[in-house]
């Protein structure tokens, strides 16, 4: 998950980009701004558009929460603006300094020693101490926990306060990953010590350190967060941020002609119709994102026929698919690093060949039956694809892939569970992932066996031994030397039919300035709130 501007939780490094940082929330911007969007708050402040003395209000068209909990779950967009990390992503997802000021790393001992801001305090007005930063990450590590984000630590072997502002990491190996990973959210010891970390009241009422504060939750209608005028980095230009929930991807489009939004993540075939329209800015932003299908490896399906994958692979035209969902606004995607500076394109890609399909399936033992349907010891090779309920960019990929896959021989349909995804029943999904970061991250706990993102049960003991060189390693020959190792492998035994990068489309009101198109964006298309304390809205 990345880390925004005025607030925390990112990664990396730049000790020397602290002050250019922290000066984004620095200045108090005080012009006053006109009515931006109609949506209605019940907390006493009249319209949520309208202008108060630091700058106006960001209605947001988001996707439902039902909790606020970064310790446990990735990719709410909100979490960067409530909290933060020790250390947070700039606009070139470069680590950078946030509630660490700056670190010290004792290479021989695989030791960071963590130098922390003095006078942050949490919103409700207690201090933030490095008790803080121990007890959040000891409760990622903790399994009881079940935190997906728990592989990120797992090498974690001590944490030691030395002092209020002093903390200290000691790792059984190393990982050079580490520094992108402290960008997580600290949460406050004197409100969750002794709580359910899964269950507690607190992730409906969070308290955090960042830019903004939560001021009202509406269940199923809004959230909104106020500007903390005491950010230790300096208060926001804005006055407030409002989540209004919109789970309908084609309402959004609908809501900002209307003017309840001001903000809001689109599908493509929505975004084509702001283009022109003077009111709006259009932001077609590349993102690290990739769509496929997941393959459940609990599903005795899947146990019995892993081996067919590679063949259902070459059955996919993945460019129709980025055609008529996309209208073009993706890439070809062949594995999960293809963003990443250790990308490797040496590497089966799987391209669209139904000759090297048929070829496959024969060499596996399959035959096709009377009506042209492949059969394996005589059953027809068919599954069901899910998609999620609120995401039409899924459905539309699981209906075309389906098709495609029924076109090539294969019994296979498409299916919008009411429910959502059954994780654990399923036999396959459309799945998405993708970090703009570390290549380690969405790679190592995604694919390592029984790691904590790894929702399909993968398994493949090359690919552990791979990705664990790769983390450990510094030097960038070796590291691009393992990953390449791992991309290969994977492509050999795959855990997904990748389908494609997908660009996030976002429209917003003309009068929004400050807006960060040129930042690689992660999976769900978040990031593009990392510089919010720099964004103003004028006449």
């Amino acid at each position: 998950m990345k880390k925004r501007m005025g607030k925390a939780a990112a990664l990396l490094m730049a000790v020397t980009m602290a002050c250019g940082m922290l000066a984004g929330c620095g200045s108090n911007g005080s012009e006053k701004a006109p009515e931006t969007a109609k949506a209605q708050t019940e907390a006493g402040a009249a319209e949520s558009g309208e202008a108060g003395e630091g700058g106006g209000t960001i209605v947001y068209g988001s996707n439902d929460y039902t909790r606020i909990n970064p310790a446990m779950d990735e990719h709410g967009e909100i979490n960067v603006l409530i909290f933060d990390g020790l250390t947070d992503h700039d606009g070139n997802n470069e680590v950078v300094p946030r509630l660490a000021k700056s670190w010290d790393y004792d290479e021989e001992n695989s030791t960071y020693t963590f130098h922390l801001e003095e006078g942050v305090k949490w919103h409700d007005g207690e201090p933030f101490t490095a008790e803080d930063v121990k007890f959040t990450i000891e409760a990622i590590m903790d399994p009881a926990n079940e935190s997906e984000n728990a592989p990120n630590y797992e090498d974690v072997e001590s944490i030691t306060v030395i002092d209020d502002h002093t903390v200290e990491f000691k790792l059984s190996a190393p990982n050079v990953a580490f520094l992108d990973y402290m960008t997580m959210a600290i949460l406050p010891k004197h409100l969750l010590e002794g709580e359910n970390m899964q269950e507690s009241d607190f992730f409906r009422a969070p308290v955090g350190t960042g830019p903004f504060k939560l001021a009202k939750w509406d269940e199923g209608q809004q959230i909104v967060l106020e500007k903390n005028e005491d950010y230790f980095a300096g208060p926001a230009k804005i006055d407030s941020v409002i989540f209004k929930i919109v789970s309908d991807d084609n309402a959004k489009a609908l809501q900002l002609k209307s003017g309840e939004l001001n903000l809001a993540q689109v599908i493509p075939k929505d975004a084509v119709t702001f283009e022109g329209d003077d009111a709006y800015n259009v932001y077609t932003m590349n993102t690290s994102d990739y769509r496929g299908i997941l393959y459940n490896f609990g599903n005795e399906y899947w146990q019995e026929n892993a081996d067919l994958i590679p063949a259902i692979n070459y059955c996919i035209d993945r460019q129709a698919i980025i055609d008529a969902v996309l209208l073009g606004h993706g890439q070809i995607a062949y594995g999960p690093l293809q963003k990443n500076k250790y990308n490797c394109e040496d590497v089966e890609k799987y391209d669209f060949n139904l000759d090297k399909a048929a070829e496959a399936f024969t060499e596996a033992g399959c035959e096709k039956d009377d009506e042209g349907y492949w059969t394996r010891d005589g059953r027809r090779i068919g599954f069901t694809i899910d998609a999620t309920p609120s995401d039409q960019v899924r459905i539309d990929m699981a209906q075309i892939a389906a098709q495609q896959l029924k076109e090539a021989g294969l019994d296979v349909k498409a299916e919008v569970p009411a429910e959502g995804i059954d994780w654990g029943g399923q036999e396959c999904c459309i799945i998405g992932w993708g970090s703009p970061f570390d290549a380690d991250d969405h790679t190592y706990k995604v694919f390592g066996t029984d790691k904590g993102a790894n929702y399909n049960g993968y398994s493949n003991e090359k690919v552990d031994a791979y990705l664990k060189a790769a983390r450990e390693t510094a030097d960038e020959n070796e590291r691009m030397a393992q990953y390449a190792l791992f991309q290969k492998e994977l492509a050999k035994t795959p855990a997904y039919t990748f389908f494609c990068y997908i660009d996030a489309m976002y429209v917003g009101a003309k009068n929004i300035s400050g807006i960060d198109q040129n930042t690689v964006l992660g999976h769900h298309g978040v990031g593009i709130f990392w510089n919010v304390c720099d964004w103003t809205i004028g006449e």
